[in-house]
């Protein structure tokens, strides 16, 4: 696969699933920049194992927060000179609280992450891509907003408002190449899911795959989607969840 002059921003991919998207494309021949927020032994030690296993790729990481609109902003500036290929918008913050007692500051730091950072890097590189005819954006959201769940109504509709940004985005660039689609992932094996440790099995039981997502899982299909391959996959949310969006709530006992 020759794509070793194509280069794919990932936001948030130092660790968890981030890193797994980093490696993945990495090994499917992309050149990666990569953010982080406070992982900075984790997103040096990435880059030196991936820049040794892939010489040429250029790997890099950056610092950045994506809640720092000044910091996004400037970044943002130079990205636009790079001409991406692609971008991978990873990075997320949780918020959870019951709808009723719903936080807004918390809510909108989350939608900043979350959402407007998306929207902010896409405005940067879309025109590039635009240019050149040929573009991916890949956004993780969640199977949150695609199905209630009790406590995450901030995080839910800051991934709602991802689908509804994507899907528009999706179908204003189509005909200039570029391809816009968001991957819903339920529960993912990583250290954000430390805290539901004591419930992991009773959740796994109500996964049809009986199991929890692998990292893998997820950046596998995100890499298929930058591919060539992908080209005429646009507009799509993708839930990668082992079935849990597709079985309905209710089990005969």
């Amino acid at each position: 696969m020759a794509t070793g002059e194509k280069r794919v921003l990932v936001t948030g991919g130092a660790s968890g699933l981030g890193a797994a998207l980093v490696r993945s494309l990495a090994q499917a021949g992309y050149a990666v920049d990569f953010t982080y927020r406070s992982s900075g032994d984790a997103a040096a030690a990435l880059a030196s194992e991936l820049n040794e296993a892939h010489p040429g790729l250029g790997i890099r990481s950056y610092a950045l927060d994506l809640a720092d609109r000044q910091a996004l902003d400037a970044f943002c500036d130079t990205a636009e000179e790079v001409g991406y290929h692609g971008l991978v918008h990873n990075a997320g913050q949780s918020s959870d609280g019951l709808a009723a007692l719903f936080d807004q500051d918390k809510a909108e730091a989350a939608m900043q992450v979350n959402f407007f950072s998306l929207t902010r890097l896409a405005r940067s590189l879309v025109r590039g891509m635009t240019r050149a005819r040929t573009g991916r954006i890949v956004a993780i959201g969640s199977v949150a907003a695609l199905r209630a769940n009790a406590g995450n109504a901030a995080y839910a509709a800051t991934k709602g408002a991802l689908i509804a940004y994507c899907r528009t985005l999706a179908i204003e660039t189509a005909k200039r190449g570029v391809t816009v689609n968001v991957i819903a992932p339920g529960f993912i094996d990583t250290a954000m899911l430390a805290p539901y440790a004591a419930h992991r099995a009773g959740m796994e039981k109500q996964i049809p795959a009986g199991r929890f997502a692998q990292p893998e899982d997820v950046a596998a299909l995100a890499t298929f989607l930058m591919g060539e391959g992908a080209g005429y996959i646009t507009g799509t949310v993708l839930p990668v969840d082992g079935g849990l969006t597709a079985m309905m709530g209710i089990h005969r006992t």
